[in-house]
């Protein structure tokens, strides 16, 4: 049965009226279930969780002030771990964050914390942001988005207050939220064209992230991490590289695009040497071309000429 830790938490958050806590809660004890081999509790208490959600509207997404709203994308994300294509190495480790999340309480009760600081690291296009929706799903938490590039761009001069207000965001309204372009104001405090304000900025970054003990997952993305501060990386508890996918990703990847639409043989030799040096989403794009072209044709199945003409157009464009 759920430990002592976990029904004592659950009935905090009861008395509280925090329901996602109560939710995200109740998951964790599903998850203790279903390892101690009670499969059928586990599946039954997951019910309660998603019938109680959709009956009261799922997520209710956070609102963000008015002078922060362009700047911050809420959402509540459906897609499974089982959709990210990954090295098996990359997807463990997100699944150990999904995991440490879900048995925080067991955790906390031998003095230890669960990952919830994680930088995804890597080129574009190559699953950073699918990996945040992922988690977001698998947590049963909103998504936040925040976008760092323009909160820069924007409040040039005011930055850190604008950060200081996502930051009690962040400790008040569980969720995961994702900085992306985090670069934007992670930059190397070193670099000649450094200034002072985005100095300023970098520090309170830097004392935000320390800070924070909520119970949020804060997620940094960026496609240059030699680019960022190295006392970034010591505020994470972990760092996510990504890559472009190697071939048994590729196939795998092009496979669950096409789905029904994959014909009963493929040249796959073919279709992954077109594939070579594509990103995640540059092959995703490339599928979706040539379903639409074989939709356009009258063809109920994509034929390994389209696939490779569309893989052989998106590389063509990569390259300019």
């Amino acid at each position: 049965m759920a430990t002592a830790d976990q029904l004592k938490a659950l009935i905090r958050s009861h008395l509280s009226d925090n329901d996602e806590r109560f939710y995200t809660l109740a998951l964790q004890v599903a998850a203790h279930e279903a390892q101690q081999g009670h499969g059928a509790l586990a599946h039954e208490i997951r019910e309660i969780v998603d019938k109680s959600r959709r009956a009261r509207g799922g997520n209710v997404l956070l609102k963000f002030p008015q002078e922060l709203a362009g700047m911050v994308i809420s959402e509540n994300p459906t897609t499974p771990l089982s959709a990210l294509v990954l090295s098996e190495k990359l997807k463990e480790r997100v699944n150990r964050i999904i995991q440490e999340y879900r048995e925080q309480e067991r955790l906390k009760s031998h003095g230890l914390s669960n990952r919830r600081k994680v930088l995804l690291a890597g080129p574009p296009g190559t699953g950073k942001t699918m990996t945040a929706r992922v988690l977001a799903h698998e947590l049963r938490l909103p998504l936040y988005t925040i976008q760092v590039d323009k909160l820069v761009t924007k409040f040039m001069g005011e930055t850190s207050a604008k950060l200081r207000q996502i930051f009690d965001r962040i400790r008040e309204e569980v969720g995961v939220y994702l900085f992306d372009e985090f670069d934007a104001i992670g930059g190397d405090r070193s670099l000649d064209n450094d200034v002072g304000e985005m100095r300023r900025v970098l520090n309170a970054l830097l004392q935000f992230i320390e800070q924070d003990v909520s119970e949020s997952v804060i997620v940094g993305a960026t496609n240059n991490p030699i680019l960022l501060d190295k006392a970034l990386f010591r505020r994470f508890d972990d760092v996510l590289t990504f890559s472009l996918p190697e071939v048994d990703a590729r196939r795998r990847l092009i496979e669950n695009v096409l789905n029904g639409f994959k014909g009963r043989t493929v040249a796959w030799k073919a279709v992954l040497k077109a594939s070579e040096s594509l990103s995640h989403a540059e092959i995703d794009h490339a599928c979706r071309d040539a379903i639409k072209l074989s939709i356009l044709a009258h063809r109920k199945t994509v034929d390994s000429a389209t696939l490779t003409k569309t893989l052989e157009e998106r590389s063509h464009t990569h390259r300019r």
